[in-house]
């Protein structure tokens, strides 16, 4: 449990980062080319995380009803994602940063699942950022495949009925080697958590900008980082 006033910034931000499609059609571009924009700010907000104390960093990239978009558009960013893992690899090593992914692998092809394998063991002994990259991920659907598997768990007779509580069913989320975040910023204007960390972001602080994610910088994000030090986080208690 954390004291009632936070001293210090957040260690865990979370991003949900919003608004490519716009920020092009604003352009009179087509909407991967937002997208292509908004991958280069990724590196942007990386990059500012070791020097404002932020430990770790979770972007949703793409969510588990982003498949409704047109046929073109998803293949579009799939191939981006492949894109970014090849260009992007050696530099997130050399920077330190370890590289994870949460979200269902089964839809995703193949080609990309082992891009995606080999940069979590690419990167697996870095530890000044820890970059989780959301990818086919939704919340709802995390906690259903967890409570999947906790139930095999039953099942198999490796737990009981009774084992289980909150802190048990943490273990089988996709995020177990995550503390939770302090912090969910989401940009574009839109107040709405889109099934994002929904376990995860129970006692997380929230920061809604109307920035559009590619015009979103690291003097914005640090910004927002440093307010975060001036919320008070009761975690359900009262001032005595």
């Amino acid at each position: 449990m954390a004291d009632d006033k936070t001293t210090t910034g957040p260690h865990h931000v979370a991003v949900i980062m919003d608004g490519n499609g716009r920020w092009a059609q604003q352009r009179g571009k087509p909407r991967l080319f937002g997208h292509h924009a908004g991958a280069k700010r990724v590196r942007e907000i990386v990059e500012a995380c070791p020097d404002i104390g932020v430990k770790y960093l979770t972007i949703f990239a793409f969510s588990t009803e982003n498949w409704k978009r047109t046929q073109t558009e998803v293949a579009g960013l799939m191939g981006l994602f492949r894109r970014y893992i090849q260009r992007e690899a050696r530099d997130l090593l050399a920077r330190g940063v370890r590289v994870r992914f949460i979200g269902d692998r089964i839809k995703l092809d193949e080609k990309l699942v082992r891009l995606m394998d080999e940069l979590e063991l690419l990167t697996s002994n870095n530890d000044r950022v820890h970059l989780t990259i959301a990818l086919n991920y939704g919340g709802r659907d995390e906690v259903t495949r967890a409570a999947q598997r906790l139930a095999y768990e039953i099942e198999q007779g490796r737990l009981g009925h009774a084992d289980v509580d909150a802190e048990t069913l943490a273990r089988f989320l996709d995020t177990r080697f995550l503390p939770d975040p302090d912090l969910v910023i989401r940009t574009s204007g839109e107040a709405r958590i889109s099934n994002f960390l929904l376990w995860q972001s129970a006692y997380a602080e929230y920061e809604f900008v109307d920035t559009l994610w590619p015009d979103f910088g690291a003097a914005e994000f640090k910004r927002i980082v440093g307010q975060y030090s001036g919320r008070e986080r009761r975690f359900g208690a009262v001032k005595a």
